[in-house]
């Protein structure tokens, strides 16, 4: 289990992250793109994920992370359920995703 609070200082520790609105959610970007959205009512984050690293992330055993069943997990965007996620995995998710969006020009 992850806090929104941790999920937060974890993704702040990132160069160049800036944490601003995005609809009814949070959103972390890097190079003004977003690389995860929290929502802290529901405990869920989204990250953006090349398709190839979202399908070794979502064989998690526990099902703490899937794909979003549409054309966003088609392109990469992946839910992680933070009550069930362990700090690990969910550590290098976050670096996988901000990698994923950093080094995009």
């Amino acid at each position: 289990m992850i806090s929104v609070d941790e999920a937060r200082k974890l993704a702040m520790a990132f160069p160049g992250t800036v944490e601003l609105p995005h609809f009814e959610k949070i959103s972390f970007r890097t190079k003004k793109k977003i690389f995860m959205t929290v929502d802290e009512q529901k405990g869920l984050a989204v990250l953006k994920f090349t398709p190839e690293d979202q399908s070794v992330f979502s064989s998690s055993p526990d099902g703490s992370i899937t794909p979003i069943p549409n054309k966003w997990g088609l392109q990469g965007w992946t839910t992680v359920n933070l009550k069930k996620v362990k700090k690990s995995l969910f550590k290098d998710a976050l670096t996988c995703a901000w990698n994923t969006v950093s080094q995009k020009s």
